[in-house]
C-alpha cells in the first residue's frame, strides 16, 4: 500500500498520471475496435430511485435492484444477499477496470518518455 503515492510524489512525478485530470492518450490507441462503456441505468431511472450523486455509476442498475429488494423485503434484509453480491461484484469490476486504465496511461507515458529519450 502506498507505492502509487511514492511514485506519484517522489520517483516518477512526470510520468505518473493524475487521476483527477483527463487522461492524455486516446482511449482507442492500441485497439482495433473498442466499445465505449455506457451505464445500464438511465438518468431518469436514477432520479426516480433517488440515488445519491456519488453512487450514480456503471453499477447503478444493480444498486437500484438492491434498494428495491430491501424495500420489498423489510425487515428481512438477509433476503437480498444475491442483489448485494451482484452490486458488490459490479463495483469491484468497475474498480479493476479503472485501475487497468490508470496503469495503461502510466505505461503509455513511460513509453513516450523512453521514445523521446532515444530520439534525443
Amino acid at each position: 500500500m502506498g507505492a502509487h503515492l511514492a511514485r506519484r510524489y517522489i520517483t516518477e512525478t512526470e510520468t505518473e498520471p493524475d487521476p483527477a485530470k483527463k487522461f492524455q492518450f486516446d482511449p482507442e490507441f492500441g485497439f482495433d475496435e473498442r466499445k465505449e462503456r455506457v451505464p445500464a441505468a438511465t438518468q431518469e431511472q436514477m432520479n426516480l430511485a433517488q440515488l445519491p450523486i456519488e453512487q450514480r455509476d456503471y453499477c447503478a442498475h444493480h444498486l437500484i435492484k438492491l434498494m428495491k429488494c430491501k424495500r420489498d423485503n423489510w425487515p428481512n434484509f438477509l433476503a437480498c444477499k444475491h442483489e448485494r453480491h451482484d452490486w458488490d461484484y459490479c463495483e469491484h469490476q468497475d474498480y479493476v477496470m479503472r485501475m487497468k486504465e490508470y496503469e495503461r496511461e502510466r505505461r503509455l507515458q513511460l513509453r513516450k518518455k523512453r521514445i523521446e529519450a532515444q530520439a534525443a
